[in-house]
Protein backbone atom coordinates (compact mmCIF):
# COMPACT_ATOMS: atom_id res chain seq x y z
CA UNK A 1 0.00 0.00 0.00
CA UNK A 2 2.86 2.39 0.86
CA UNK A 3 4.52 1.55 -2.47
CA UNK A 4 1.24 2.22 -4.28
CA UNK A 5 0.98 5.69 -2.72
CA UNK A 6 4.62 6.45 -3.55
CA UNK A 7 4.11 5.38 -7.16
CA UNK A 8 0.96 7.47 -7.34
CA UNK A 9 2.83 10.53 -6.04
CA UNK A 10 5.64 9.93 -8.53
CA UNK A 11 3.23 9.64 -11.46
CA UNK A 12 1.52 12.86 -10.34
CA UNK A 13 4.86 14.70 -10.24
CA UNK A 14 5.67 13.46 -13.73
CA UNK A 15 2.29 14.68 -14.94
CA UNK A 16 2.81 18.09 -13.34
CA UNK A 17 6.30 18.33 -14.84
CA UNK A 18 5.07 17.47 -18.31
CA UNK A 19 2.35 20.12 -18.10
CA UNK A 20 4.85 22.93 -17.44
CA UNK A 21 7.62 21.79 -19.76
CA UNK A 22 6.29 23.71 -22.77
CA UNK A 23 4.69 27.14 -22.78
CA UNK A 24 1.11 26.56 -23.91
CA UNK A 25 -0.66 28.54 -26.57
CA UNK A 26 -3.32 30.69 -24.88
CA UNK A 27 -6.94 30.90 -26.02
CA UNK A 28 -8.64 33.70 -24.03
CA UNK A 29 -12.44 33.52 -24.12
CA UNK A 30 -12.66 37.33 -24.20
CA UNK A 31 -11.08 37.14 -27.66
CA UNK A 32 -14.06 35.01 -28.65
CA UNK A 33 -16.66 37.53 -27.50
CA UNK A 34 -17.09 36.66 -23.81
CA UNK A 35 -17.64 39.58 -21.43
CA UNK A 36 -18.18 39.71 -17.65
CA UNK A 37 -21.86 39.40 -16.63
CA UNK A 38 -22.60 37.95 -20.05
CA UNK A 39 -23.17 34.45 -21.43
CA UNK A 40 -19.96 32.47 -21.71
CA UNK A 41 -21.33 29.40 -23.50
CA UNK A 42 -20.55 30.04 -27.17
CA UNK A 43 -17.21 31.75 -26.52
CA UNK A 44 -16.04 28.84 -24.35
CA UNK A 45 -17.17 26.30 -26.94
CA UNK A 46 -15.29 28.11 -29.72
CA UNK A 47 -12.13 28.63 -27.64
CA UNK A 48 -12.19 24.95 -26.66
CA UNK A 49 -12.60 23.85 -30.28
CA UNK A 50 -9.52 25.80 -31.40
CA UNK A 51 -7.43 24.83 -28.36
CA UNK A 52 -8.32 21.17 -28.65
CA UNK A 53 -7.30 21.16 -32.32
CA UNK A 54 -3.84 22.49 -31.45
CA UNK A 55 -0.95 20.06 -31.95
CA UNK A 56 1.05 21.79 -29.21
CA UNK A 57 0.01 22.30 -25.54
CA UNK A 58 -2.82 24.80 -25.20
CA UNK A 59 -4.64 26.73 -22.48
CA UNK A 60 -8.18 28.09 -22.48
CA UNK A 61 -8.40 31.08 -20.12
CA UNK A 62 -11.52 32.49 -18.49
CA UNK A 63 -10.33 35.69 -16.74
CA UNK A 64 -11.79 37.15 -13.56
CA UNK A 65 -15.40 38.27 -13.38
CA UNK A 66 -18.84 36.68 -13.27
CA UNK A 67 -20.17 34.76 -16.26
CA UNK A 68 -23.30 32.79 -17.06
CA UNK A 69 -22.95 29.36 -18.63
CA UNK A 70 -25.50 26.98 -20.11
CA UNK A 71 -24.98 23.24 -20.36
CA UNK A 72 -21.81 22.39 -22.27
CA UNK A 73 -19.63 19.42 -23.20
CA UNK A 74 -15.91 19.98 -23.77
CA UNK A 75 -14.96 16.89 -25.68
CA UNK A 76 -11.77 15.33 -27.01
CA UNK A 77 -9.67 13.74 -28.17
CA UNK A 78 -7.37 16.75 -28.41
CA UNK A 79 -4.15 17.08 -30.33
CA UNK A 80 -1.95 17.82 -27.29
CA UNK A 81 -2.21 18.40 -23.51
CA UNK A 82 -4.83 21.03 -22.73
CA UNK A 83 -5.56 23.22 -19.70
CA UNK A 84 -8.66 25.19 -18.80
CA UNK A 85 -7.76 28.01 -16.42
CA UNK A 86 -10.80 29.59 -14.75
CA UNK A 87 -10.22 32.67 -12.62
CA UNK A 88 -13.89 33.65 -12.63
CA UNK A 89 -17.19 32.79 -10.97
CA UNK A 90 -19.38 30.89 -13.40
CA UNK A 91 -23.13 30.62 -12.82
CA UNK A 92 -25.44 27.82 -13.90
CA UNK A 93 -29.08 28.51 -14.81
CA UNK A 94 -31.14 28.64 -11.63
CA UNK A 95 -34.17 26.93 -13.16
CA UNK A 96 -33.47 23.15 -13.22
CA UNK A 97 -35.70 22.76 -16.29
CA UNK A 98 -33.10 24.70 -18.28
CA UNK A 99 -30.65 21.81 -17.83
CA UNK A 100 -30.91 18.20 -18.94
CA UNK A 101 -30.81 16.29 -15.69
CA UNK A 102 -29.65 13.10 -17.41
CA UNK A 103 -26.25 14.65 -17.92
CA UNK A 104 -24.04 17.22 -16.19
CA UNK A 105 -23.91 21.00 -16.38
CA UNK A 106 -20.26 20.91 -17.51
CA UNK A 107 -18.82 17.76 -19.06
CA UNK A 108 -15.20 16.99 -19.92
CA UNK A 109 -15.00 13.77 -21.94
CA UNK A 110 -12.52 11.64 -23.92
CA UNK A 111 -9.41 13.71 -23.21
CA UNK A 112 -5.82 12.73 -22.47
CA UNK A 113 -3.74 15.14 -20.34
CA UNK A 114 -6.37 17.63 -19.17
CA UNK A 115 -5.83 20.20 -16.41
CA UNK A 116 -8.65 22.27 -14.88
CA UNK A 117 -7.20 25.04 -12.69
CA UNK A 118 -7.26 28.69 -11.77
CA UNK A 119 -9.02 29.16 -8.44
CA UNK A 120 -12.42 29.75 -10.03
CA UNK A 121 -15.88 28.92 -8.64
CA UNK A 122 -18.57 27.00 -10.50
CA UNK A 123 -21.88 27.91 -8.87
CA UNK A 124 -24.69 25.48 -9.65
CA UNK A 125 -27.29 27.77 -8.00
CA UNK A 126 -29.10 24.72 -6.69
CA UNK A 127 -31.47 26.23 -4.10
CA UNK A 128 -34.56 26.17 -6.35
CA UNK A 129 -33.77 22.65 -7.57
CA UNK A 130 -33.42 21.28 -4.02
CA UNK A 131 -37.04 22.19 -3.26
CA UNK A 132 -38.14 20.12 -6.27
CA UNK A 133 -35.96 17.07 -5.62
CA UNK A 134 -37.68 13.77 -4.78
CA UNK A 135 -34.74 11.46 -5.55
CA UNK A 136 -34.00 10.83 -1.89
CA UNK A 137 -37.51 9.52 -1.28
CA UNK A 138 -38.72 7.96 -4.53
CA UNK A 139 -37.33 5.08 -6.62
CA UNK A 140 -38.35 6.80 -9.86
CA UNK A 141 -37.75 10.53 -9.94
CA UNK A 142 -36.79 13.32 -12.28
CA UNK A 143 -33.02 13.58 -12.28
CA UNK A 144 -31.36 16.91 -11.54
CA UNK A 145 -28.12 18.01 -13.17
CA UNK A 146 -24.72 17.61 -11.53
CA UNK A 147 -22.15 20.39 -11.69
CA UNK A 148 -19.32 18.37 -13.26
CA UNK A 149 -19.01 15.23 -15.31
CA UNK A 150 -15.51 13.86 -15.90
CA UNK A 151 -15.90 10.97 -18.32
CA UNK A 152 -13.30 8.72 -19.93
CA UNK A 153 -10.34 10.94 -19.12
CA UNK A 154 -6.72 9.84 -18.80
CA UNK A 155 -3.98 11.67 -16.89
CA UNK A 156 -6.04 14.56 -15.55
CA UNK A 157 -5.58 17.13 -12.79
CA UNK A 158 -8.31 19.26 -11.20
CA UNK A 159 -6.73 21.78 -8.83
CA UNK A 160 -7.74 24.93 -6.93
CA UNK A 161 -11.35 24.74 -8.16
CA UNK A 162 -14.56 25.25 -6.13
CA UNK A 163 -17.88 23.61 -6.91
CA UNK A 164 -20.72 25.43 -5.14
CA UNK A 165 -24.40 24.59 -4.60
CA UNK A 166 -24.75 21.89 -7.20
CA UNK A 167 -28.33 20.87 -7.98
CA UNK A 168 -27.37 17.21 -7.54
CA UNK A 169 -23.93 15.57 -7.15
CA UNK A 170 -21.07 18.04 -7.46
CA UNK A 171 -18.77 15.71 -9.41
CA UNK A 172 -19.23 12.43 -11.24
CA UNK A 173 -16.07 10.56 -12.27
CA UNK A 174 -16.77 7.75 -14.75
CA UNK A 175 -14.44 5.58 -16.81
CA UNK A 176 -11.34 7.59 -15.92
CA UNK A 177 -7.74 6.52 -15.40
CA UNK A 178 -5.21 8.52 -13.37
CA UNK A 179 -7.24 11.55 -12.33
CA UNK A 180 -6.20 13.74 -9.38
CA UNK A 181 -8.09 16.34 -7.36
CA UNK A 182 -5.81 18.75 -5.46
CA UNK A 183 -7.12 21.57 -3.27
CA UNK A 184 -10.62 20.99 -4.61
CA UNK A 185 -13.63 22.37 -2.73
CA UNK A 186 -17.25 21.22 -2.89
CA UNK A 187 -19.67 23.24 -0.79
CA UNK A 188 -23.42 23.21 -0.22
CA UNK A 189 -25.67 23.52 2.86
CA UNK A 190 -26.01 20.47 5.08
CA UNK A 191 -29.71 20.19 4.24
CA UNK A 192 -29.24 20.18 0.45
CA UNK A 193 -30.43 16.77 -0.82
CA UNK A 194 -28.21 14.41 -2.82
CA UNK A 195 -25.35 16.88 -3.17
CA UNK A 196 -22.57 14.26 -2.96
CA UNK A 197 -19.16 15.88 -3.26
CA UNK A 198 -17.21 13.49 -5.50
CA UNK A 199 -18.76 10.28 -6.82
CA UNK A 200 -16.45 7.77 -8.50
CA UNK A 201 -17.46 4.81 -10.63
CA UNK A 202 -15.62 2.36 -12.89
CA UNK A 203 -12.39 4.33 -12.64
CA UNK A 204 -8.81 3.41 -11.75
CA UNK A 205 -6.12 5.40 -9.95
CA UNK A 206 -8.13 8.33 -8.61
CA UNK A 207 -6.38 10.58 -6.10
CA UNK A 208 -8.19 13.11 -3.88
CA UNK A 209 -5.87 15.14 -1.70
CA UNK A 210 -5.86 18.36 0.37
CA UNK A 211 -9.56 18.80 -0.33
CA UNK A 212 -12.51 20.22 1.64
CA UNK A 213 -16.04 18.96 1.13
CA UNK A 214 -19.14 20.26 2.94
CA UNK A 215 -22.42 19.00 1.46
CA UNK A 216 -25.81 17.47 2.17
CA UNK A 217 -24.82 13.90 1.29
CA UNK A 218 -21.70 11.74 1.03
CA UNK A 219 -18.53 13.83 0.86
CA UNK A 220 -16.96 11.09 -1.26
CA UNK A 221 -18.81 8.05 -2.58
CA UNK A 222 -17.13 5.15 -4.35
CA UNK A 223 -19.35 3.19 -6.71
CA UNK A 224 -18.79 -0.11 -8.45
CA UNK A 225 -15.60 -0.56 -10.44
CA UNK A 226 -13.62 1.85 -8.24
CA UNK A 227 -10.01 0.61 -8.07
CA UNK A 228 -6.77 2.06 -6.68
CA UNK A 229 -8.44 5.05 -5.05
CA UNK A 230 -6.42 7.23 -2.66
CA UNK A 231 -8.17 9.75 -0.40
CA UNK A 232 -5.60 11.73 1.59
CA UNK A 233 -5.88 14.84 3.78
CA UNK A 234 -9.57 15.43 3.14
CA UNK A 235 -11.82 17.40 5.49
CA UNK A 236 -15.48 16.37 5.40
CA UNK A 237 -18.48 17.98 7.05
CA UNK A 238 -21.31 18.54 7.07
CA UNK A 239 -22.43 15.55 5.05
CA UNK A 240 -22.89 11.81 5.25
CA UNK A 241 -19.20 10.91 5.45
CA UNK A 242 -16.89 8.94 3.17
CA UNK A 243 -18.66 5.92 1.71
CA UNK A 244 -17.92 2.87 -0.36
CA UNK A 245 -21.24 2.22 -2.07
CA UNK A 246 -24.01 1.85 -2.13
CA UNK A 247 -23.40 -1.43 -3.98
CA UNK A 248 -25.49 -4.36 -5.11
CA UNK A 249 -28.62 -2.57 -6.23
CA UNK A 250 -28.08 -3.37 -9.91
CA UNK A 251 -26.93 -6.42 -11.89
CA UNK A 252 -23.54 -6.47 -13.67
CA UNK A 253 -21.75 -4.22 -11.21
CA UNK A 254 -17.95 -4.43 -11.12
CA UNK A 255 -15.70 -5.26 -8.10
CA UNK A 256 -14.28 -2.58 -5.80
CA UNK A 257 -10.68 -2.97 -4.66
CA UNK A 258 -7.61 -1.10 -3.49
CA UNK A 259 -9.13 1.81 -1.53
CA UNK A 260 -7.05 3.91 0.89
CA UNK A 261 -8.57 6.66 3.05
CA UNK A 262 -5.93 8.28 5.26
CA UNK A 263 -5.25 11.40 7.33
CA UNK A 264 -8.81 12.67 7.01
CA UNK A 265 -11.02 14.69 9.37
CA UNK A 266 -14.78 14.36 9.68
CA UNK A 267 -16.78 17.04 11.49
CA UNK A 268 -20.45 16.71 12.49
CA UNK A 269 -21.25 14.18 9.78
CA UNK A 270 -24.10 11.65 9.78
CA UNK A 271 -21.61 8.85 9.22
CA UNK A 272 -17.85 8.47 9.30
CA UNK A 273 -16.15 5.88 7.09
CA UNK A 274 -18.71 3.48 5.70
CA UNK A 275 -19.28 0.52 3.41
CA UNK A 276 -22.94 0.13 2.38
CA UNK A 277 -24.60 -2.57 0.28
CA UNK A 278 -28.21 -3.37 -0.59
CA UNK A 279 -29.99 -6.54 0.50
CA UNK A 280 -32.65 -8.23 -1.60
CA UNK A 281 -31.18 -7.02 -4.90
CA UNK A 282 -29.38 -8.71 -7.81
CA UNK A 283 -25.84 -7.31 -7.42
CA UNK A 284 -23.17 -9.86 -6.43
CA UNK A 285 -19.57 -8.60 -6.50
CA UNK A 286 -16.51 -8.55 -4.25
CA UNK A 287 -15.23 -5.63 -2.19
CA UNK A 288 -11.67 -6.09 -0.95
CA UNK A 289 -8.41 -4.43 0.10
CA UNK A 290 -9.90 -1.38 1.81
CA UNK A 291 -7.92 0.64 4.34
CA UNK A 292 -9.24 3.46 6.55
CA UNK A 293 -6.39 4.84 8.64
CA UNK A 294 -5.51 7.86 10.77
CA UNK A 295 -9.00 9.36 10.78
CA UNK A 296 -10.17 12.08 13.20
CA UNK A 297 -13.88 12.11 14.05
CA UNK A 298 -15.64 14.98 15.82
CA UNK A 299 -19.29 14.52 16.81
CA UNK A 300 -19.86 11.93 14.08
CA UNK A 301 -23.08 9.96 14.43
CA UNK A 302 -21.81 6.56 13.22
CA UNK A 303 -18.03 6.75 12.95
CA UNK A 304 -17.15 3.25 11.67
CA UNK A 305 -19.79 1.32 9.72
CA UNK A 306 -20.29 -1.68 7.53
CA UNK A 307 -24.00 -1.71 6.68
CA UNK A 308 -25.07 -4.60 4.45
CA UNK A 309 -28.73 -3.88 5.17
CA UNK A 310 -28.70 -0.47 3.51
CA UNK A 311 -32.27 0.14 2.33
CA UNK A 312 -33.26 3.83 2.46
CA UNK A 313 -36.93 4.75 2.21
CA UNK A 314 -37.81 1.01 2.13
CA UNK A 315 -36.83 0.69 -1.52
CA UNK A 316 -35.89 -2.98 -1.08
CA UNK A 317 -36.56 -6.02 1.10
CA UNK A 318 -34.25 -7.24 3.85
CA UNK A 319 -35.61 -10.81 3.69
CA UNK A 320 -32.85 -11.79 1.24
CA UNK A 321 -29.30 -10.95 2.44
CA UNK A 322 -26.84 -8.89 0.45
CA UNK A 323 -24.78 -10.85 -2.09
CA UNK A 324 -21.78 -8.51 -1.83
CA UNK A 325 -18.71 -10.23 -0.37
CA UNK A 326 -16.57 -7.89 1.78
CA UNK A 327 -13.04 -8.92 2.80
CA UNK A 328 -9.61 -7.55 3.71
CA UNK A 329 -10.77 -4.34 5.38
CA UNK A 330 -8.73 -2.37 7.94
CA UNK A 331 -9.96 0.36 10.29
CA UNK A 332 -6.87 1.69 12.06
CA UNK A 333 -5.99 4.67 14.27
CA UNK A 334 -9.45 6.21 14.33
CA UNK A 335 -10.09 8.60 17.19
CA UNK A 336 -12.37 11.37 18.45
CA UNK A 337 -16.03 11.56 19.45
CA UNK A 338 -19.17 9.74 18.40
CA UNK A 339 -22.58 11.42 18.51
CA UNK A 340 -24.20 8.02 19.13
CA UNK A 341 -23.41 5.31 21.71
CA UNK A 342 -22.02 2.91 19.09
CA UNK A 343 -18.66 4.00 17.70
CA UNK A 344 -18.43 0.86 15.58
CA UNK A 345 -21.31 -0.92 13.84
CA UNK A 346 -20.42 -3.83 11.57
CA UNK A 347 -23.59 -5.37 10.11
CA UNK A 348 -22.41 -7.87 7.51
CA UNK A 349 -24.40 -10.18 5.25
CA UNK A 350 -25.71 -13.43 6.69
CA UNK A 351 -25.36 -14.92 3.22
CA UNK A 352 -21.71 -13.95 2.66
CA UNK A 353 -20.24 -12.86 6.02
CA UNK A 354 -17.35 -10.40 6.06
CA UNK A 355 -13.83 -11.83 6.31
CA UNK A 356 -10.46 -10.45 7.38
CA UNK A 357 -11.80 -7.27 8.96
CA UNK A 358 -9.20 -5.66 11.23
CA UNK A 359 -10.04 -3.15 13.98
CA UNK A 360 -6.85 -1.55 15.29
CA UNK A 361 -6.47 1.26 17.82
CA UNK A 362 -9.91 2.84 17.68
CA UNK A 363 -10.51 5.37 20.46
CA UNK A 364 -13.96 6.94 20.25
CA UNK A 365 -15.93 8.49 23.10
CA UNK A 366 -19.64 9.22 23.52
CA UNK A 367 -20.59 11.94 26.01
CA UNK A 368 -17.15 11.67 27.55
CA UNK A 369 -17.23 7.88 28.04
CA UNK A 370 -16.07 5.01 25.88
CA UNK A 371 -18.34 4.20 22.97
CA UNK A 372 -19.54 0.67 22.15
CA UNK A 373 -19.12 -1.74 19.23
CA UNK A 374 -21.77 -3.97 17.65
CA UNK A 375 -21.07 -6.85 15.26
CA UNK A 376 -23.22 -9.15 13.13
CA UNK A 377 -21.97 -11.84 10.72
CA UNK A 378 -18.34 -10.89 11.20
CA UNK A 379 -15.51 -11.93 13.53
CA UNK A 380 -13.12 -8.99 13.40
CA UNK A 381 -9.42 -9.24 14.16
CA UNK A 382 -8.87 -6.87 17.10
CA UNK A 383 -5.55 -5.11 17.66
CA UNK A 384 -4.96 -2.63 20.47
CA UNK A 385 -7.79 -0.58 21.90
CA UNK A 386 -11.31 -0.57 20.46
CA UNK A 387 -14.73 0.38 21.92
CA UNK A 388 -16.32 -2.15 24.27
CA UNK A 389 -18.25 -4.88 22.49
CA UNK A 390 -22.03 -4.92 22.96
CA UNK A 391 -23.03 -8.58 22.91
CA UNK A 392 -26.77 -7.98 23.24
CA UNK A 393 -28.95 -9.83 20.70
CA UNK A 394 -30.89 -8.21 17.91
CA UNK A 395 -28.15 -5.98 16.49
CA UNK A 396 -29.74 -3.47 14.15
CA UNK A 397 -28.23 -0.51 12.28
CA UNK A 398 -31.19 1.73 13.10
CA UNK A 399 -30.70 5.42 12.65
CA UNK A 400 -27.89 5.24 10.12
CA UNK A 401 -27.76 8.23 7.78
CA UNK A 402 -28.47 7.88 4.08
Amino acid sequence: MEMQIKLTTFSLLLLLASSVRAQPRVFDVTKYGAAPNGDLTQALANAWKDACASLTPSKVVVPGGIYKLNQIELKGPCGAPIEVQVDATILAPQDPSHLNGDTQWIKFTYINFLTLSGGGTFDGQGAIAWTKSTCGKMKHCKQLSMNFGFGFLNNTIIRDITSKDSKYFHVNVLGCNNITFINFHAIAPGNSPNTDGIHIGRSTLVNITNTNIATGDDCISLGDGSKQINVLNVTCGPGHGISVGSLGKYPNEEPVEGITVRNCTLNNTDNGVRIKTWPGTPGAITVSDLHFEDIAMFNVRNPVIIDQEYCPWNQCTKQTPSKIKISKVTFKNIYGSSATPEGIILICSSGVPCEDVVLSNIDLTFNGTNSAAKFANVKPIIQGKIPSIDSSPGVSPAGLGD
